[in-house]
């Protein structure tokens, strides 16, 4: 049990991972809002539109696999962590069973990359549709690994800290939708005014955009991945804490 504790925190959320998928409506929500934003800058004002020498949309699909990685990494699991801990109360089965905390949290965030995997699968699927240089590079799959474990690290810690559901809505609004819009997502970062750019190249999406769109193993994608890495790290501490000192 201590060796494997993880596991039954992880299987609970992909059984009802299971059950969603088998909802047409859920899988299309999934899809819906990175769909649009496709279209609408892709397809439509992008068409003419050429950044780095390259064709926009080619841009865009990986800052897209980025925001959708994280959107779903980060969501899906602070919902359902605090959907669980404040109104069903199946959280503190867990916290009550021989789990140590790091086992739970590695539980959720498990499950948290496995859905922000999937909706990002999505994205990648139109990427090799729609543009022919498209292709995943290592540095890539370990954007986007790296991107999914980090936010949904982040889910566990606020999921943990919000004392309502609407709480987790007030933290999207603040931190995870102005972090879509301007971490490099729908164009660089380095477009942006100095003092905008400093503050953006604090939050990790914005690192996770640079890493993403490398093919060369540079100095900035060396010093972008042990940004990312350092995050990761201290939100997982961080966050197994929050479920050891838990106590409602």
């Amino acid at each position: 049990m201590t060796t494997f504790g993880w596991y039954p925190v992880f299987l609970k959320e992909m059984l009802l991972f299971r059950r969603k998928l088998l909802r047409i409506g859920y899988l299309f929500s999934a899809m819906v809002a990175p769909f649009i934003y496709l279209i609408a800058f892709g397809f439509g004002l992008g068409r003419n539109v050429s950044i780095n020498g390259t064709d926009y949309l080619s841009f865009l699909i990986p800052g897209l696999v980025a925001m959708s990685s994280m959107n779903n990494s980060y969501t899906w699991v602070c919902n359902s962590l605090n959907m669980s801990r404040l109104y069903f109360k199946t959280f503190q089965i867990f916290v009550q069973a021989p789990i140590k905390p790091a086992s739970i949290m590695m539980g959720e965030v498990l499950a948290g990359m496995v859905k922000g995997l999937f909706a990002s699968s999505l994205i990648i699927m139109v990427g090799f549709l729609s543009v022919d240089a498209f292709t995943l590079s290592p540095l890539f799959v370990a954007a986007l690994l790296l991107n999914c474990f980090l936010f949904a690290n982040l889910g566990v810690i606020i999921g943990m800290r919000t004392k309502s559901h609407e709480d987790t809505a007030t933290y999207s609004n603040f931190f995870i939708m102005p972090m879509a819009f301007f971490g490099g997502t729908f164009f660089p970062v380095d477009r942006l005014p100095l003092i905008i750019k400093s503050a953006v190249y604090v939050l990790p999406l914005t690192h996770t955009s640079i890493l993403i769109r490398k093919t060369v193993f540079d100095g900035e994608a060396m010093l972008s991945l042990a940004l990312l890495i350092l995050c990761a790290t201290a939100f997982f501490i961080y966050g197994s804490k929050l479920i050891r000192q838990y106590s409602e």
